[in-house]
């Protein structure tokens, strides 16, 4: 799950609503290439060539490539579609034309979606649903003024066809069970579950079997991505520290919420061995994706912001030097993916939003 589901909490509580609202003057002009919008950057992002706009209007977040790089799978909550909260949507890239658009509604409909990814062959996908707990949007829980996550615990994770055809339920453990994955060899996934009584990370078969935990300190460790061999993760987390820190974290998961304002990245092996520490920047660090080298992670950060609600696109060498900034547009940007050749770029932000709260899709060319 990711910061896009809380941001339709009450403004007064959301540390990121002022991030939706845009602050950049992007002009728009019809593109001769599958209708897309061409957006004009107000300052350079050296390394994002070609950048277009594919959804207008609403939330729509954590966008990932099919394996042979030609469709996306993503979550929206755009109201112009009847969405009452998150589902899943797929489309091939080429189809996306321009603002009224609609793509192909792969989820039931039912309950609040999160965290779609390909399965191998590219024919099916899986994602997080609530719709077996209830039919309806959860409700969004009282916080107190506080910036919180729900950690629902309805979430399980279903194959889906690309018509919307459930095909298999991966997980049907008692808790949260969501942000699943799938490595690029096509042979694993690896999920974010509450069935320990924390927040860790799991692998399993491809197939849903041989379930196996891979973290266990105390913190909550999701958003996680293989590197390009399958051989490693890359993830964040928030690990609780202090006396005083434990007690918050583990009052909050009591009440099936996250506090995700300090974050930072982290690498592992498939097997749960040489966990590494990649950042140490403060405050959010998180959505972090490897490039395609395998040797640095892009992710985003708020870091240098004062405010905090600034969150930009930076990328890291695996040992933590080397920080470059990517983004500098908007004042949020955020789960980045790469194309499995490595030659584009998927992210969410929240440039060109024409002064409202949407976040959108773009998509640009990678330049070294």
């Amino acid at each position: 799950m990711g910061i896009i589901k809380s941001i339709k909490m009450k403004n007064t509580i959301s540390i990121l609503a002022a991030c939706l609202i845009s602050t950049s003057i992007f002009a728009q002009s019809e593109s001769h290439s599958h209708h897309q919008m061409d957006v004009e950057e107000n300052k350079p992002e050296a390394h994002l060539k070609n950048l277009r706009q594919l959804t207008f209007g609403g939330d729509n977040a954590e966008a990932y490539f099919s394996f042979d790089n030609e469709s996306l799978v993503f979550q929206s909550n755009n109201k112009a579609w009847g969405l009452g909260c998150d589902q899943i949507f797929f489309s091939s890239i080429e189809n996306f034309r321009g603002t009224d658009y609609k793509p192909q509604m792969v989820s039931t409909g039912l309950g609040r979606t999160t965290c779609s990814y390909f399965m191998p062959g590219d024919s099916t996908m899986l994602y997080a649903s609530t719709h077996l707990g209830n039919y309806e949007c959860p409700p969004v829980p009282e916080t107190n003024g506080v910036y919180l996550w729900p950690i629902y615990e309805d979430f399980d994770i279903f194959v889906t066809d690309k018509k919307g055809k459930i095909i298999k339920q991966l997980t049907n453990e008692p808790g949260y069970d969501a942000e699943a994955t799938v490595s690029p060899d096509g042979k694993s996934i690896v999920f974010t579950s509450t069935r320990s009584g924390d927040l860790e990370l799991y692998i399993m078969d491809i197939d849903g079997n041989n379930v196996r935990q891979i973290t266990n300190q105390l913190g909550y460790d999701g958003g996680a991505f293989f590197s390009p061999d399958s051989k490693k993760l890359v993830f964040r987390s928030s690990r609780p520290k202090t006396e005083e820190e434990i007690k918050r974290y583990k009052g909050y998961l009591s009440q099936n919420l996250v506090a995700p304002t300090n974050m930072e990245i982290y690498t592992v092996n498939v097997d749960g061995s040489d966990l590494k520490k990649v950042t140490n920047l403060g405050k959010a660090n998180w959505a972090p994706f490897y490039h395609p080298s395998g040797e640095k992670i892009i992710f985003s950060s708020n870091h240098h912001s004062n405010r905090g609600y600034d969150f930009q696109l930076y990328m890291i060498n695996e040992d933590g030097t080397g920080l470059e900034q990517i983004t500098h547009n908007s004042m949020f940007n955020a789960f980045p993916m790469f194309s499995p050749d490595g030659k584009k770029l998927i992210f969410s932000s929240n440039r060109n939003n024409g002064g409202t709260r949407d976040t959108n899709l773009f998509i640009a060319d990678w330049v070294e």
